[in-house]
């Protein structure tokens, strides 16, 4: 939300009480400053399902990636281990979309409801400022003809000036009291409008509970492939080493040799 005043000749007669103007740009600050982190908190919770999916998928591609290998071809012992890694990381995938699914449900979707009310207000705002300037400029009219000496035909434009200003001026005070009641009701309100949002977030945890289960049994999964693939004994930096070995012998082979 913006909000711009029009600029025009402001009346001699003080028309709106200077603390009313303060409360009301307070109240307005407030709202503005509320769709502003509304939107940002909105566009930071789609931007965490996205990477939280993307990082599942690409898990996911790389375990593909793996079974088409030639790698896997002639060696069932690795084929085993791709395989049940493969099928670990579409678990996985399905556990951060049904999270995903559930952030989506009670977060993002009513916060995306709550930043749809912004435009009306902003509407309701613009019209009270249009309201505003249409009384200040027909309070000028009334003070320049209160001004100057009062004949016939001034006292026939005065009565006129003031008969304009009556509607305007109730307008103008029905709308001002209507936002200055309503503002800081709809800024309380968003407490209570999220609160369920993000208990129902928190209180969402058996796809989060599950996962942590999963966690477990995938960390068993692999704790035994390890066992069964790894040499018993070999510390980090003798794999390390051995791994050198063998990329040497590789590089040996004239079919990689160098011209």
């Amino acid at each position: 939300m913006s909000w711009i005043p029009f600029k025009i000749g402001q009346p001699k007669k003080q028309i709106v009480p200077k603390t009313v103007e303060r409360d009301f740009e307070r109240e307005y600050g407030k709202l503005q400053q509320l769709e502003d982190q509304t939107k940002k908190l909105q566009k930071d919770m789609k931007k965490s399902t996205d990477a939280d999916l993307a990082m599942s998928k690409s898990a996911v591609k790389i375990a593909s990636d793996l079974l088409s290998n030639p790698l896997c071809e002639q060696d069932p012992v690795f084929l085993e281990m791709v395989t049940a890694f493969d099928t670990a990381m579409k678990r996985m995938d399905s556990f951060n979309q049904e999270k995903v699914n559930q952030i989506q449900k009670t977060v993002i979707e009513p916060l995306k409801k709550f930043s749809s009310v912004f435009p009306s207000l902003n509407v309701a705002v613009k019209r009270r400022e249009q309201t505003l300037q249409d009384y200040k400029r027909l309070q000028s009219k009334v003070e320049k003809y209160e001004e100057k000496e009062k004949t016939g035909p001034v006292l026939a434009k005065l009565h006129q000036a003031r008969e304009e200003l009556r509607p305007v001026k109730e307008d103008f005070e029905a709308k001002n009291k209507q936002l200055l009641e309503e503002m800081p009701k709809f800024y309380s309100s968003r407490i209570d409008y999220f609160k369920p949002s993000f208990e129902s977030l928190v209180r969402a945890q058996p796809a989060f509970s599950r996962q942590v289960v999963y966690y477990t049994e995938m960390h068993k999964i692999f704790g035994d492939l390890t066992a069964q693939i790894d040499e018993p004994g070999l510390s980090d930096e003798q794999r390390e080493r051995e791994n050198e070995v063998k990329l040497s012998e590789l590089r040996a082979l004239s079919i990689v040799a160098d011209d």
